[in-house]
């Protein structure tokens, strides 16, 4: 694997760092951190505007048509402004979700919704804090009527539709797991938000009480589609983690340069330069993963679910950490409220559980690379 991103990416790139530096300071993500409001609504609309929620989807059904490596750069620089908006459970999961599995028709009334910003999807799979196995799902399917809970639902209270996982009660609908796609407006559906270490990414408890639902894909495969998902999202999220990651550094870096100690800036003392140092570092190998993530998915390589794990494990890894160090970096003053080290804090923790923990997909690095090895 060896690429660089095109000319014409890289103004994609600046452009998005351009738009995103008008409409999303800082400022307006601590906005939302300290209100009741589950996104920006009016920044949620500039993105939609500038075409971004269509990048993936075919033109046939009014998308942009464009590659994963231009989604990449999208995602990357929606992280590194801790953009407070429901773009990753819409476009990374639930559109993904849709193209991977959907009949035609879901395909037709969906997809140019989710285009056009007009519809927002989200992936209800999580049932609690513990890991979610096929033999620990409680959610089930009786005929086409779907029961059971989720929980925690990123972006569950903003949604328009999701994408959910559920065990059949009959052989009507198949044996196993199946994913399934239910409209969130039914009246049989109950949804409260829930509180996170980060507010500005809402989440939900969703409560399905015999609601109607349509099959995703193929009848007892749900297990499979969602790994095959999850792989997707994977590399997305990773992007979105190494854009905060540089976030965390530049801030630390901004902060060292103009705090003076003993009548020089504390970043020419040696401890602070190989604390950046080591942001910095950790941050290149997250990127180069990335890289090799990217590749894979924008090709569809056989060895997606190896790179995807590998971008995942060492964004998670990076973005932790650089938002743990900047703190340290202010001292005493980046523990306190006024300071904004805690959004890329808050955001870190937050994005290392969305799509399962680091634990879980160190095991998937694993399993990845010993399936390749056996074939």
């Amino acid at each position: 694997m060896n690429f660089e991103f095109s000319e014409e990416q890289n103004l994609l790139r600046e452009q998005a760092q351009g738009f995103l530096a008008d409409n999303c300071p800082t400022t307006l993500v601590r906005r939302v951190l300290e209100s009741d409001a589950p996104c920006d609504a009016e920044l949620w609309k500039k993105i939609i505007a500038m075409g971004w929620t269509a990048t993936t989807i075919p033109e046939d059904y009014g998308g942009l048509g464009l590659s994963y490596l231009e989604l990449s750069i999208i995602a990357e620089e929606l992280g590194r402004a801790l953009a407070p908006v429901p773009f990753s459970s819409s476009v990374y999961l639930a559109t993904e979700a849709l193209l991977l599995a959907g009949s035609e028709a879901q395909k037709q009334h969906w997809l140019p919704k989710l285009a056009s910003g007009t519809a927002i999807g989200c992936y209800a799979v999580a049932e609690s804090a513990g890991r979610l196995s096929p033999n620990s799902l409680s959610t089930t399917v009786s005929g086409m009527n779907i029961t059971g809970e989720k929980i925690p639902v990123a972006d569950g209270d903003l949604a328009d539709f999701a994408i959910v996982l559920a065990r059949a009660t009959s052989h009507a609908t198949g044996d196993g797991v199946s994913a399934y796609l239910v409209d969130l407006h039914q009246s049989s559906v109950t949804r409260e938000g829930v509180p996170t270490i980060d507010p500005s990414r809402s989440h939900a408890r969703i409560q399905f009480d015999e609601s109607d639902a349509e099959l995703l894909g193929v009848p007892g495969e749900g297990w499979s589609l969602l790994q095959k998902i999850a792989d997707r999202a994977a590399v997305l999220f990773a992007w979105e983690q190494v854009g905060g990651a540089d976030t965390a550094l530049n801030m630390a870096k901004e902060y060292a340069m103009g705090r003076f100690a003993f009548g020089r800036p504390i970043a020419t003392y040696q401890a602070i330069k190989h604390k950046l140092t080591t942001i910095y570092v950790k941050n290149t190998l997250a990127r180069s993963n990335c890289y090799y993530g990217a590749w894979a998915l924008s090709t569809n390589a056989d060895e997606l679910p190896v790179a995807a794990a590998t971008a995942r494990v060492s964004a998670i890894q990076a973005y932790y950490f650089a938002a743990k160090e900047n703190i340290q970096t202010h001292g005493g003053m980046g523990f306190t409220w006024e300071f904004d080290c805690q959004l890329p804090y808050r955001r870190s923790k937050l994005l290392a559980t969305n799509i399962g923990s680091e634990a879980l997909w160190q095991e998937k690095l694993i399993t990845a690379i010993e399936n390749r090895q056996l074939a």
